[in-house]
Parts: C-alpha cells; structure tokens; sequence
C-alpha cells in the first residue's frame, strides 16, 4: 500500500524546453503560468493508458511550444492508480484548491471521470477528458468536454457492419461497467434492428485475469460471432484464451470495439488478432498524411512505441486547449475557456473531428478495420467508414 500511495503523488512538470528532464524551467518575464492537472492510471492494471496519454501531451508540447496567447502551460501529472475514484477525486481537489490549476485534463476510466466531475463544477474549471468513454460523462458537470470517444458511438458502426455481412447470431461479451453497459446496449439494438439474433449477453468484472468461465457459455452456444468489449489494456487477455479455449477453431467469429486491439499492444497479441474485424476512431495505421507524421514523431520520442487511440484523445485535448486560449487572448477563465471549445472544429491526425456545442461531446469519423500481418508486425487497417458520428445518446 504505501508504494502505490507514493506513485499517487508522483508530479511531473512536463515543458517543451526540457521533456527530458521532465522539468518546466521558470521563464523571466512570462505571463501568469496557466496549469493544467493531468489525472492517468500510471501505475496498476490499466499503467499503459497513463503512459499513451502523457507521451501524447508530451509530444503536443515539444511540436508546439510550452507557451500560447502569453501563457506559460504546465502541466502537473498525478497517477490515480486507475481503480480507486475516492483518490481520483482526492487528487482533483488538491490540483484545484492547493494548486491552483485552471484545467483538469486526463481521466483513464469513466468510475474516475465521475469522481472528478463535482470537483470541475464547483472549482469553474473546465474538465477534458481524453479517455474514459462511457456516454452520460459530459452530463455529470457543464464543465466537461470530451477529445476521446464514447463506446457507444464506436460499437453502433459495428453493429450495423455485423447484420450486413452474414454474421446472423451473436453473444455479446462487455466488461461489467458503464461503458460496457453502453456497448452491449448498443450493439444489441443495432444487430437485431439489422434482424441479426443476441444469444447471450455476459458481464465480465473489470479486471478479471480469468475468461475461461465466460468462453465456455460462448463455446457452448455456438454463435457465428462474439462481440467483445473490454479496456484497454484487457484485449491481449481475452483473444489468448480466445484462441486457448478453441473458440476460433469451432468456427466462432471475434468482432469487437479497437480497445481489445489497442495499437500499443499488438505486438504483444500476435497472431491472434489477424483477421479480427472492429470499429474504433483511431488506428496507427490510418492512411493520412498528419497520421503518418504523428507516429514517426511519438515513436522517435518514445523509444519506438506506437501511439494508441487514447493517445489522439491526450494529443487533441491539448490542441482543443491551446485553440481555446487563442480565441480568449490567454484569459483562462474556466466558463470562458469552455465557451471557446464548444463547436471548435479541426483535422486531426485520426481525420476531421469536432465538439458538438450543444453536448460537449466528439464527433468523428469512425472506422471498420481488420487486423492484417503488415511491414513486420500487425496493424488494424481501415477498409470502411462512417463519417460524423455522433454518440448515441444511450
């Protein structure tokens, strides 16, 4: 216990001028510092989310400069461990009240986001959450806005691709939380309104190492396909004892949301993932020329590591800031800030994006990809698309 306490209070100053050292130099004469509290699972189950979004703001500030509009940016990092929401909130409160940050940013799961939310109301600030992707998250304070995704809006796309090319009955397989509630709702509504049949719907615990119980009820009903959902960080788990367990080899289809096929981890999947079909909004292998820019540069920066989908969530949320505080001249009013975001349209590295004025949330193109051996290693390639996608509303 005491070594996890020491990792919640870990701070980084992250700055252009000395990424390095992971220190922000003070600059003579510059205007009021502007702080940004970056909230992320860097250590526990869910380590590799905090590590893709902190390279990512890295990354914004290095290409763009630690300075906007006259404001010095700093941005504090604080691990929340990933599982407790009582420390998430802890940390949010002591960014806001002792710290005296003007943003919140992060947010790795939606049980954490929740916890943070009173926090961002009460404080005025706004709150970007660049990961956690359960629908009714902006809802919880008129200060959030979302750069990342929600489940919802990723899984309808797959559930229409799946009644449309002969997959006619389907288990659906969630983790126990509200973004998999999200995801088995949706996909339930949209398979059977494509007139496919729902076998089976399993809830699995968040963090369960052990799927064998829940692949032997999907082996034993004989779908033509299993739809998973599980975070990221989970996916290299579930397709192992997907294929262990033999349910490829009855002939039973694995199609799922990008989170089980995380870029960062496809290496460490293998061939497991070739051929597997899912919907997401982001993939390194995304054929535009911003994209291929973006990952040349993260990877030299991080020693090699491809980017992930949470990544272009941290990677946006700052350009989402940065054009912010342009349009204000620098004034980091939280209800200032928040009205330049609302409607702010741009091209990002995963194709054109946009924050609905009315809902704080992202819209966004999202993609039908299948896992191809490709260049030496394995990557989701996009082969379909549905452009402006909004979430749901589930």
């Amino acid at each position: 216990m005491p070594e996890t306490i020491n990792h919640q209070r870990r701070t980084i100053l992250l700055g252009a001028a000395a990424l390095s050292a992971g220190v922000l130099p003070t600059v003579a004469g510059a205007a009021e510092t502007l702080k940004v509290g970056l909230i992320v699972p860097m250590s526990g189950p869910f380590a590799s989310t905090g590590r893709q979004i902190e390279a990512a703001v890295k990354l914004y500030m290095q290409q763009n400069g630690a300075s906007v509009a006259g404001r010095q940016i700093e941005v504090i990092l604080k691990d929340d461990g990933g599982v407790a929401p009582d420390v998430t909130k802890r940390l949010a409160q002591e960014l806001v009240s002792r710290d005296k940050v003007q943003v919140l940013a992060g947010f790795g799961l939606t049980p954490l986001a929740f916890a943070a939310a009173p926090v961002a109301t009460q404080g005025k600030v706004p709150m970007i959450v660049m990961a956690a992707a359960t629908s009714v998250i902006p809802q919880r304070s008129p200060f959030i806005v979302r750069t990342g995704f929600t489940l919802a809006q990723v899984t309808a796309p797959m559930a229409q691709w799946a009644a449309k090319n002969k997959i006619k009955s389907v288990v659906t397989f969630v983790s126990d939380y509200g973004a998999g509630l999200d995801a088995e709702k949706v996909f339930v509504k949209g398979f059977t309104e494509g007139g496919g049949k729902v076998v089976d719907s399993l809830r699995v615990p968040l963090r369960n190492p052990d799927y064998a119980p829940f692949l032997a009820r999907v082996k034993d009903a004989k779908p033509d396909a299993l739809f998973v959902f599980v975070p990221s960080g989970e996916g290299a788990a579930v397709l192992k004892q997907f294929t262990e367990r033999g349910l490829a080899a009855a002939g039973i289809r694995l199609i799922c949301t990008g989170d089980v096929l995380d870029d960062d981890l496809m290496v460490s999947i293998g061939p497991a993932a070739v051929g597997v079909v899912s919907s997401h909004h982001y993939s390194a292998a995304h054929p535009s020329a911003e994209n291929k820019v973006y990952v040349e540069a993260f990877g030299k920066a991080n020693k090699g590591m491809r980017p992930n989908f949470h990544s272009v969530g941290a990677y946006d949320g700052m350009h989402l800031l940065y054009q912010a505080l342009k349009q204000t001249n620098g004034d980091s009013n939280g209800e200032k800030l928040l009205a330049a975001m609302k409607g702010m349209a741009w091209t990002s590295v995963r194709g054109p994006v946009s924050i609905d004025a009315a809902t704080r949330d992202i819209v966004q193109t999202v993609y039908i990809r299948k896992v191809e051996a490709t260049g030496g290693s394995f990557y989701n390639m996009e082969f379909d698309q549905v452009d402006k996608v909004r979430d749901p509303g589930v």
